[in-house]
């Protein structure tokens, strides 16, 4: 089943990818990514490394990102979606194209109902997350990896630890249901 549409699978890509891992040290490289430098640092990587699946090599394609990030993200876009049911002409900065106008009345308004809604979802923790790891075979690059894991920082270390564990399907997560506070932040 060669099919090299999906550069991920072809020999020489994965070749390549494993001579820049021993270049390394490490069992994988970190992928630049604009999308992510807005971070924080160490909340979320973005990597590539070389494995097998069902027997084949393959480039894995990694997203790995802490559980605190997955939640807050869950309740930021919860938060969005009810502001926009009473201001909606409302557009979150992120999402904002060129052209956009908001007054600043309007925008301050909106903003102060997104920070009490984030608030009442974490106060009565609506949202609760777990670690989990997404595969995503229809990737345009080798096979996609989403790794949620419930670490304080992504660090080289839970990366290497996350990888042996993939590669000897020895990979044990945690199913608690945990939910998160932004007020924890800033004590």
């Amino acid at each position: 089943m060669a099919n090299y549409k999906n550069e991920g699978f072809d020999p020489e890509e994965i070749s390549a990818l494993k001579e820049e891992c021993l270049q390394e040290g490490k069992s994988f490289i970190y992928v630049e990514d604009d999308d992510l430098d807005v971070l924080e640092e160490g909340e979320c990587r973005h990597i590539q490394f070389p494995g097998k699946y069902q027997g084949q090599e393959v480039i894995f394609d990694t997203l790995v990102y802490t559980l605190r990030l997955h939640h807050s993200s869950l309740v930021y876009e919860m938060a969005v979606e009810e502001v926009q049911k009473t201001f909606p002409t409302y557009v979150p900065p992120e999402e904002r194209k060129p052209n956009y106008k908001i007054t600043p009345e309007l925008e301050e308004e909106a903003e102060t109902a997104l920070t009490e809604i984030i608030e009442e979802i974490e106060e009565t923790e609506t949202v609760k997350v777990q670690e989990h790891v997404e595969v995503d075979m229809d990737s345009d690059y080798g096979i996609a990896l989403d790794v949620c894991l419930n670490v304080e920082e992504i660090t080289d270390e839970v990366i290497e630890d996350f990888i042996a564990h993939f590669q000897a399907n020895t990979l044990s997560l945690d199913t608690t249901l945990y939910s998160f506070s932004s007020a924890e932040d800033e004590e």
